[in-house]
């Protein structure tokens, strides 16, 4: 079976975005950063925020709880098809989506109070290109809030698939790498500097959850939505089972009464315009 991965990586091309199985292979771990990503942009009521990387909306649905009844949130992925995940599971006039390169945002200068960059920068191409926009479109003294993946082995509920991945797929590691592109502290500071940001910090910030065991944290693997799912379902049939055993011996360490007790470790960064 082949796959082709769509603008963003996280969707095959031309096809829809299962948001079930995203939810349950990023969403469930992401929203536990987002409150953090959402204190670092300084969010307030009435703000105009925009969401790069929006995905499916796990950052704005935070963010249109800040910004209360007069606030606004304009979501921005580069996927349409992600965009159409989040149209319908936040239903709120208050989102608005637009298809779009975080690179090369289609908005004024100082026209946005906050931006927040929820698991997206560690894909673009270039970004320090991304950051710079961002600092664009904020208005002077505004401030930006991002989260990206630490190493590999600080979020072993994606890196360890990864690897195994890679053994099978070398061609591919540059791909299966993306989502722990940004694991650097002092790289990722740099480059909000390099933005022209000021009174830059970066947290490395761990949290952990339960998976109601290996089958249930497998199942969103099997319908392809992410970088690295898409990459599993390229496999023979054959290496497709050699890898679920494999990931699911070395994911037994962390089992506990039936369940998975897995950590992951992000880093939030944040900056001033």
């Amino acid at each position: 079976m082949s796959t082709s991965l769509g603008p963003g990586f996280h969707a095959s091309a031309g096809k829809p975005v299962d948001s079930l199985a995203y939810e349950r292979w990023v969403g469930r771990w992401s929203r536990m950063f987002v409150p953090m990503v959402i204190a670092a942009a300084q969010v307030v009521p009435g703000d105009r925020i925009l969401d790069v990387s929006t995905g499916t909306g796990e950052a704005a649905v935070v963010a249109l709880q800040a910004i209360g009844s007069s606030g606004r949130v304009v979501g921005v992925d580069i996927a349409p098809a992600m965009l159409t995940g989040a149209r319908e599971r936040l239903n709120d006039p208050a989102f608005w989506p637009v298809a779009a390169d975080g690179q090369a945002l289609p908005f004024d200068d100082a026209s946005f109070d906050a931006v927040v960059c929820q698991l997206g920068l560690q894909f673009f191409p270039d970004p320090a290109r991304g950051l710079t926009e961002f600092r664009r479109v904020l208005r002077p003294g505004a401030n930006v809030g991002v989260c990206v993946i630490s190493t590999p082995d600080k979020a072993p509920m994606w890196g360890i698939l990864a690897e195994e991945l890679g053994r099978r797929l070398p061609a591919q590691r540059p791909v299966l790498n993306l989502s722990f592109a940004l694991a650097d502290q002092s790289r990722l500071h740099a480059l909000f500097a390099s933005a022209g940001f000021r009174d830059i910090g970066v947290e490395r910030v761990e949290r952990h959850d339960a998976v109601e065991g290996f089958d249930a944290y497998w199942e969103p693997i099997e319908s392809g939505v992410g970088s690295i799912p898409q990459m599993y379902l390229t496999l023979p049939e054959a290496d497709r089972r050699a890898v679920r055993e494999e990931v699911k011996r070395r994911l037994s360490r962390f089992e506990v009464a039936g369940k998975l007790v897995l950590s992951v470790e992000m880093l939030i960064g944040r900056g001033q315009a």
